[in-house]
């Protein structure tokens, strides 16, 4: 079925309560830059942001702890409420987190937080309605002025415009999409799953698990204030093997030559090659081969070596690729069991230890990477979080 897009301005000056009180893409940032200057000038220590679903008897919030990327050891630093903050993003400078609040038809939002670098703290400033149920990623442009919100339920995403202070307006604008997939249960209405920009900022590319489809949309070089940073009519569609339920992907370090996509449903990695806005795909490989139907996360290693995608709901655990540097194909060589229901994680940006947020075992887990072979090894430095679901890395001042 062919998608519709419809685009709605919107101004909202009443707000419903999603917001946190204060407790106990590719991107230019201060991460990417930084690698020596945080081995020199901070031991190797990290602030790492760990997003949850919420509960009455579990987790709270958001929580922050301070991670060494040389050793893997771990200290609990602080926690701030909100209720489900499924995924996060930080601001090129990292002085704002936003997450986002899954909370179905009534309760959905988009939160701003204030990150103190040098305490590891967070304080809420605002939040607004997403107009789309059930929020799972949020993305922000290279300048810091632009989010963007994939609305799982609600087959629909949300643009903000953030200010220098890090508060964020209502909506601007709301892309609705419509289409299905063969799957009459987890495809019968469009699902947008994950939304990012292109290295070069040019676009953002979508992914939506309900239609097997991969969306591009243009990227005004200078919007007009209040209004959206989308160009209207820009919408391009990319179908993806009927069944392949996309839900997360990754853009190869060296350029985005490569782009590598993840279908939730098919459990396959799709290889593109990436040249100016248009994928080519030139691979399909397996990574769950037991049809468990729930594949989740994917991520190249800061070198661009390697390749790793987390599986869900049968043989938990992480499959293990490696890359030809010179044509993006992907072979297999390996895969490492995990604890149950492995979601986002993320690797350090000296490749050294890779992070996994179990959500049903409620911890993350700590592997080192071996760097000629890409395998993993549990250390065993298990971090104790309940429902832990994202995980972000942010330098220290």
């Amino acid at each position: 079925m062919i998608n519709k897009i419809v685009t709605m301005l919107l101004i909202i000056t009443s707000l419903i309560s999603c917001i946190g009180n204060k407790s106990n893409e590719r991107v230019d940032s201060d991460e990417d830059q930084t690698v020596e200057s945080i081995l020199q000038s901070n031991d190797g220590d990290m602030f790492m942001l760990i997003g949850t679903y919420t509960s009455e008897n579990g987790s709270k919030g958001i929580y922050v702890n301070k991670l060494n990327i040389l050793t893997g050891a771990s200290d609990s630093i602080s926690m701030v409420e909100m209720e489900n903050p499924s995924y996060l993003t930080l601001s090129p400078d990292m002085k704002f987190v936003y997450a986002v609040c899954e909370g179905g038809e009534k309760n959905s939002f988009v939160n701003s937080f204030s990150f103190d670098r040098e305490k590891g703290l967070l304080t809420p400033i605002n939040f607004q309605p997403t107009i789309g149920a059930d929020p799972c990623y949020i993305t922000i442009d290279s300048k810091g002025e632009n989010i963007h919100t994939a609305n799982y339920s609600g087959g629909s995403i949300t643009t903000f415009q953030v200010n220098s202070e890090g508060i964020i307006s209502a909506a601007n604008s709301v892309l609705f999409f419509e289409g299905n997939g063969p799957d009459s249960v987890r495809q019968s209405k469009s699902h947008l799953h994950s939304v990012m920009y292109s290295p070069d900022g040019k676009f953002i590319f979508a992914t939506d698990l309900g239609t097997d489809k991969l969306y591009r949309i243009s990227v005004l070089d200078s919007p007009f204030e209040g209004q959206p940073s989308l160009q209207q009519n820009s919408l391009k569609e990319f179908s993806l093997p009927s069944g392949t339920g996309p839900r997360h992907f990754d853009f190869h370090p060296d350029g985005g030559r490569f782009l590598y996509l993840l279908g939730e449903l098919s459990g396959e990695v799709l290889v593109f090659n990436y040249n100016n806005g248009t994928p080519d795909l030139v691979q399909t490989i397996a990574s769950d081969t037991t049809g468990a139907r729930g594949s989740a996360d994917i991520h190249v290693s800061p070198d661009g070596r390697f390749l790793y995608a987390s599986n869900r709901l049968n043989a938990d655990g992480i499959s293990i690729f490696s890359i030809n540097t010179d044509n993006g194909l992907l072979t297999k060589v390996g895969y490492q069991l995990t604890a149950k229901h492995p979601r986002n994680f993320v690797i350090t940006p000296n490749g050294k230890f890779l992070l996994l947020a179990s959500r049903d075992e409620n911890k993350i887990e700590v592997y080192e990477i071996n760097n000629e072979t890409g395998m993993l090894k549990n250390t065993n430095r298990n971090i104790y979080i309940s429902k832990p679901v994202c995980i972000k890395l942010s330098s220290i001042e």
